[in-house]
């Protein structure tokens, strides 16, 4: 940081070697001729070349900040980065003689920006702070102009003061990123990358700051070896820093694509469940509707079409009419306990089919074993299951009476692993081989299978002339 430890005392000889350094690539090809001074000049020369490249990365980095902080609320502190960039820029733009008045204000301005910068990115706001660096932007400037014929050594203090003031809030940020203790009881691991960061950054220019202010008390011709190159130091953290912001921002726009990625992910979640609700919704209020209209249809048949074939089984005087409307009765009241939804228990339903089964075969002088579970059951069955059951067993036992000329029947029932396994089997002549190997087409079976996979179930068919038929029904429970 050459500008800000100059001793007073070489004030002169400093702004001609800053003029050797500002024109030495201009000066280059002459000075190469001159072996004496080869070396000191190549120093100068890169040095120079250094300083302007640094300049001119500084203010497009400070262009870029800028734009930054213009565009990112969150990002106002990096106008006082800005700030430091170009009035480093204007100041090693100012390294002549003519432009000696100028340089305290460019000086105490990017002390300035230096230390609100620093002290902003943690949050540390104090107005003193910021009140005093203000009065000594002005009172620099002021004192030197006063200072009449002392005002060498007035511009050595003011250089170290200064120098010192950026150092201690470089000092104070690290102290302030120092990693403290999560509250779960281990380290904050994000903290201590971040105070590692900044270290890296900050500690390079704090020792080459100190070394160039301890240079300029201790040796003259070493602080001239030395401070092109320590100089540096400043530049490139300014750089680095903005850099730091760049990426920062970069990062900060690559978590919030993939925080909106997710909640994207989550919005159609969301949505995907509300229809589902309202599906289950909307399928709950058409059963609803649905359950409402079957027991309308149900009272209607009850009250109206049973009154009527109840009237005619009880006064018709042909013996069929009387029959045929006692079995459409029993069919009209099977039909409306199916609509009705109500549940009906498995030891119910079987009583009810046994006393069904062994009456009717008991009629065709068919001898009926019926075999019930062994274990007590309590399982319940499906309004539609009990009514799909019934008229399978009674189509099975119509076909048994009618087609299979057997003299014995066995109905058993069985519960096994949640299903419902109810077994027909006579010992009659069995299903003709003349319906093409298809035991379906005859005799209700198609409409036996039908109801059983109505049911998710199913019923299986066996047979053969000469060995009966097995008829075998599987439904859920």
């Amino acid at each position: 940081m050459t500008f800000l430890t100059a001793p007073g005392a070489a004030r002169r000889a400093r702004f001609g070697r800053a003029v050797l350094m500002l024109c030495a690539p201009l000066l280059a090809p002459g000075l190469a001729l001159a072996q004496p001074v080869a070396a000191p000049v190549a120093g100068l020369y890169w040095a120079a070349a250094l300083h302007g490249w640094l300049a001119a990365m500084l203010a497009i980095m400070a262009t870029v900040v800028g734009l930054i902080s213009s565009l990112h609320a969150r990002e106002r502190s990096a106008n006082f980065l800005v700030g430091m960039m170009l009035s480093w820029v204007v100041l090693r733009a100012a390294a002549l003689p003519s432009a000696a008045g100028l340089r305290p204000l460019l000086m105490t301005l990017l002390v300035l920006c230096g230390v609100q910068y620093l002290l902003r990115q943690m949050n540390w706001k104090r107005s003193w702070i910021d009140h005093a660096l203000l009065i000594q932007c002005l009172v620099v400037p002021a004192s030197l102009l006063l200072a009449g014929g002392r005002v060498h050594l007035l511009d050595t203090v003011w250089h170290a003061v200064l120098g010192l003031e950026l150092v201690a809030a470089m000092g104070w940020a690290l102290w302030m990123r120092w990693p403290r203790t999560a509250p779960a009881g281990g380290m904050d691991l994000a903290a201590a990358s971040d105070f590692r960061w900044m270290l890296a950054l900050l500690a390079p220019t704090m020792l080459a700051l100190l070394a160039e202010m301890g240079l300029s008390a201790v040796s003259e011709a070493a602080w001239w070896a030395a401070s092109p190159w320590l100089s540096l130091s400043l530049p490139l953290l300014m750089l680095a820093l903005g850099l730091q912001l760049v990426n920062r921002v970069a990062q900060a726009r690559v978590d919030a694509e993939r925080h909106l990625a997710a909640l994207e992910q989550r919005m159609a979640e969301r949505i995907a469940e509300v229809e589902r609700s309202h599906a289950q919704l909307a399928e709950q209020k058409l059963e609803q509707v649905t359950e409402r209209e079957r027991k309308r249809i149900a009272a209607d048949l009850h009250d109206d079409l049973g009154a009527k074939l109840l009237t005619i089984v009880h006064t018709s005087e042909s013996d069929r009419i009387s029959t045929l409307a006692r079995e459409a009765l029993e069919e009209m009241r099977l039909s409306v306990r199916g609509l009705t939804g109500k549940p009906v228990h498995l030891i119910d339903a079987l009583g009810d089919w046994r006393a069904e089964v062994v009456s009717r075969l008991g009629q065709a002088n068919i001898q009926a074993e019926w075999k019930s579970p062994a274990e007590d059951i309590e399982h319940t069955l499906q309004a539609r299951s009990y009514v799909q059951t019934t008229r399978i067993l009674r189509e099975s036992v119509s076909n048994i009476i009618k087609h299979s000329g057997a003299t014995n029947a066995t109905i058993s029932s069985t519960v096994q692993d949640g299903d419902f396994v109810l077994t027909i089997q006579d010992n009659g002549q069995g299903i003709s081989t003349d319906l093409d190997g298809r035991l379906d087409r005859g005799h209700g079976m198609a409409s036996m299978k039908s109801r059983a996979k109505q049911m998710h179930g199913q019923c299986l068919v066996e047979s053969g002339p000469g060995w009966g038929t097995v008829i075998r029904l599987t439904i859920p429970l």
